[in-house]
This record gives C-alpha cells, structure tokens and sequence, in this order.
C-alpha cells in the first residue's frame, strides 16, 4: 500500500475531530444535568456516582467483547464500513437530551448510552489508529498517533470552549449537529483503508468466500460476520503473543483504571469539594485541553523519535501520577487549575502506549491488536467504578470514617503508580518486522 503524509489523512483527521467535538462538547453540561435530573438543588448526590458507576461498568462490559470483534472485521471488510456503525449510532442518545433533559428523558438517555456504547464506546479511536497504522510507514508512526490524538485534544478544547458558552440544551442541540454532520463527511469523503490494497477485502454484504489472513504467522480463514472470533480467546492470545505485548498490555490496563475513575469521580469531587458548576469545569477542561494539544501536535513529533515511546511512556505516567495527587489534596479552587497544566507532559502516554503494540503485530493484524488492547482498557471500564465509585461517594458523604474528600483520587492515583512502575520495564521495543 502506498504510505500517506499527515496531509493525506486529513479526511481521518477531520472524521475523529467532528467525532471528538461531539463527544466532548456535552461532558462539562453532564453533571449538572444528571445532579438536576437526579437530585435538584443539591452539591452532594450518590446516587448520580452510583449510576454514573453503574454506567462505566455495563459500557466496559460491552466494549470488553466489541472491541477485539469490531477491529478483527475492520481488518477484513474495511475502517470505513465499521466506522459507519458508531459514527451513527452515537447521534442518538446526544439527540434524546437535545430534545429534552426532564427526569423521564433523562432515564431514556441513560439507557440508550448504555446500550449504543456497550456496542461503540472507543470505537472511532481505535480504527483511526489502526487506519493510520495501515497507511504511515513504521519509523513515524508515533508521532502520527501523537497528532492524531492531538486533534481529538484539540476537538476537547474547542468543545469545551463551546460548552462555556452555550446553554445546556444548546450544547445538546448542536452536539447533536456536529455528530450528524460528522457521520456524513466520513461517507462522501473518507476513503477505506484496508493492510493490503493488493489483496482485496471482503465486502461487509459479500456471500463469496472471504480471503485468508494471517493470524500470529499461522494461516486461519476468515469467519462470516456472524461467527467472529471469541473476543476473550482473542484477548488472551494477544496477550500471550510477546512479553512486550503483555507488559504494554499491564500499563494499558492500569492506566485505563487511573483514567476511567478520575474520570467518574472528579466532577462530583470537584462540585462537592468547591461548589464547582458546569462553566468551572468546562475552564478546567479548556486548559487541560489546550496544554495537551500543544503537546501532542508540537512536543510528542519531537520527543518520540529522540526518546523512543518507552521512555516518553514513562515520563507520562509519572507526571498523570503527579497530577492525581495534586487533585486529592487540592486545599484551594485554584489548585485543580495548576493541576490540570500537567495534561502538557501525561498526555504522552495512550499514543505511546498504542504505537508500542502497533509495532509488535503484523501490518494485516492493526485493527484486531488496537481492538485488543481496547478490549483489556475495557476491563478496567469495569473494575474502576465497582472500585472507585463507592469510595468517593462514601468520603463525599457525612459518614467518611475520616476528613479527606480526596482519598479517593488519591487511591486512583496509586493505581496510575503501578502503571508507571509497569512501564519502567518497557526498555527494548523491536519491531515485529526488523
């Protein structure tokens, strides 16, 4: 296949930013819409983390078995015509809260976000990096997935700096927008990407024979839509495949674990701790935002070729440890903001993480090892909430056996340590084809 510049994956580029933009527009509006639904009036609601817990935990659930699926077909049909399905998919529970946040609609979109993202959460990431590992040529592979990650950064901010100054049912409305829009610019102009244009892939809708893959350099037939692979014997293969793999595997995981409860427990710590409302949080996530596109754009093209994805990988997570223990002993409204610059260096370590696995499989095999590694991030979607989400609500609440609202940041901060121990081992990475 012949390997693309960044400029030629500016239709990739432009699909994942409208897709970002989407997502993100509507995260700073959630918590103050849930708490309003919910619990009216009130700064401290468990049952929101609870639910919010409840959630992360059923979409990890999902993902944890869509994943290694829905990127083993994209190896065999096309990114593309996988893409089409979270592409789609996603406008609809955004649509729900565009039409109406009442307690009744608020129920309808919280199971229709389960269900659609049991099916698509971390979709779109996933296949855009495989497509960038089909179509840019190993030596700078990680400064492509530092750019791409860069444009979802920069899709947070601007989001972000919508949401600031939209109303609630505004940002709904035209995040609904944005994804409709988004799903229609992937089909006029994305062109597929499949490992080997030499070798045709199957339609989605062919009944023909479908062509042989390799699979860890034995070859296998591949299977109907229906009779996908097993996505935990997928998992555990993968798994089983290199040591490299297994310890890149470990550092995803517990990364992921750090990621997905600050995630669940920041904004109710926050709003608990600070009284902070849907414009704080959306200021704290515009400048994170902000430091972290200026650092995947700009710093990671430098950085990753000098310093190789180990060493950058572990600078990362030291600084993602750092950041979370600020948080958990914040003593002032200011100090989440000074926090949250740190994003600059930690933001280093999921494109680092990606491009270390992406150089271990072979060039046919990226979408079902991204999806692989999605399915194992989708573990810790599970474990978090069932370990973070009571935490916080019982040390938000009048019953924490003692004064630290933060214990549970802090706790989620220890987990970030493991993966950064984990990722000092990661010295040597080989490439799978020198």
């Amino acid at each position: 296949m012949e390997k693309l510049n960044m400029y030629g994956l500016s239709h990739l580029f432009m699909t994942v930013f409208l897709h970002n933009l989407s997502t993100f527009m509507v995260q700073p509006a959630i918590t103050d819409v849930t708490m309003a639904a919910l619990c009216p009036g009130q700064d401290e609601c468990s049952i929101a983390i609870y639910l919010t817990g409840f959630q992360q935990a059923m979409i990890g659930m999902g993902t944890l078995v869509m994943m290694p699926i829905l990127g083993d077909l994209s190896d065999k049909y096309g990114r593309k015509a996988i893409l089409t399905l979270p592409m789609t998919l996603m406008i609809i529970p955004l649509g729900i809260l565009a039409y109406s946040r009442t307690k009744t609609f608020f129920y309808v979109y919280y199971v229709f976000k389960i269900i659609i993202n049991m099916i698509c959460d971390g979709c779109v990431p996933c296949l855009a990096l495989a497509y960038v590992a089909d179509n840019v040529p190993e030596g700078r592979r990680s400064s492509a997935f530092g750019v791409l990650s860069g444009i979802g950064s920069s899709a947070f901010v601007c989001g972000t700096v919508a949401a600031r100054f939209l109303s609630a049912a505004q940002t709904f409305q035209v995040s609904t927008f944005v994804a409709v829009l988004g799903a229609v610019y992937m089909q006029i102009f994305l062109r597929d990407s499949v490992a080997d244009e030499n070798q045709l892939y199957t339609p989605i809708i062919s009944q023909g024979k479908p062509p042989i893959a390799k699979i860890n350099g034995k070859s296998k037939a591949n299977m109907p839509l229906l009779k996908a692979l097993s996505s935990l014997r997928d998992i555990t293969s993968f798994l089983n495949s290199s040591k490299i793999i297994t310890q890149a595997s470990i550092v995803a995981f517990f990364s992921n674990l750090a990621d997905v409860g600050l995630h669940g427990s920041m904004m109710y710590y926050l709003k608990a701790r600070f009284h902070f409302d849907k414009n704080h949080f959306a200021d704290l996530m515009i400048i994170s935002g902000i430091a972290g596109t200026v650092s995947q754009l700009f710093l990671m093209p430098i950085f990753a070729p000098t310093l190789g994805e180990a060493r950058l990988l572990s600078i990362g997570l030291f600084f993602h440890c750092v950041h979370m223990f600020i948080y958990s002993i914040a003593w002032s409204s200011w100090v989440p903001y000074a926090a949250a610059m740190f994003s600059i260096l930690f933001v280093f370590s999921q494109p680092c993480i990606r491009s270390i696995v992406s150089k271990q499989v072979d060039p046919r095999e990226q979408g079902r090892a991204q999806g692989c590694i999605s399915g194992i991030c989708s573990i810790a979607h599970i474990v978090s909430p069932l370990a973070f989400s009571p935490l916080t609500a019982l040390f938000l609440s009048e019953k924490a056996p003692f004064n630290f609202p933060g214990f549970s940041i802090m706790c989620i901060g220890i987990a970030s340590m493991v993966s950064f121990v984990q990722s000092m081992m990661l010295r040597v990475v080989p490439s799978i084809l020198s």
